[in-house]
């Protein structure tokens, strides 16, 4: 699960329980993701509070199959096939369209976005790259270049807290060795209306 010590659900009390029963799924289920930080439940609240407020929230204009896809491209190049098989998922759910979802799951893959994206989803998508291989080359002619492709500043901002958010995810499971032994694949927060309903579903 993961190379540190962690606390499954039925051994949790106090604050950590009440937790587990905010971010489970079914069958008490917790994510892998979740469960590494159990030995410092602060850390674990404020890991859900980015996730949601960042990827599962309506104050969002991009359509959230895109923005899943923004993680699962930022996985791929940080090579964290945990992130990269949960996001996958949950994009495919939400796009619901299997041929144009393995389509662009093989434009990853191969980091060739420009497979299955084009205008504006596209520059996102070379602007995710950006940001995780090289983010101190990013001048702002490549926000200029984001808005001359039909981007409006608060869309950037929202690109760029995903692809942040799940540049620190990855580095949490690559760092401490989670995998997804027992997850439930692809289950994430479902009512982006209420930012504290962590529940997954």
């Amino acid at each position: 699960m993961t190379w540190i010590r962690t606390i499954p659900y039925k051994e949790a009390t106090g604050r950590l329980k009440q937790l587990y029963d905010r971010v489970k799924g079914p069958d008490d289920n917790v994510d892998n993701i979740m469960m590494a930080h159990s030995l410092r439940p602060h850390s674990m609240e404020g890991h859900m509070h980015i996730y949601k407020y960042v990827l599962h929230h309506s104050a969002n204009t991009l359509e959230k199959w895109f923005l899943e896809a923004l993680g699962v491209y930022t996985s791929s190049l940080n090579d964290c096939s945990y992130c990269v098989e949960h996001h996958y998922q949950g994009m495919r759910r939400l796009l619901g369209d299997d041929d144009r979802s393995g389509g662009i799951r093989l434009a990853i893959e191969a980091d060739a976005p420009d497979r299955a994206f084009d205008g504006r989803e596209l520059a996102a998508m070379r602007y995710a790259r950006a940001l995780t291989r090289a983010p101190a080359d990013l001048t702002s002619t490549d926000i200029a270049g984001l808005r001359a492709c039909g981007l409006e500043d608060g869309e950037i901002l929202e690109i760029n807290q995903v692809v942040a958010y799940f540049n620190y995810a990855n580095r949490t499971v690559l760092g401490l060795g989670i995998n997804t032994d027992g997850d439930i694949i692809g289950l994430s927060p479902g009512d982006n209306d209420d930012p504290d309903n962590w529940n997954h579903g």
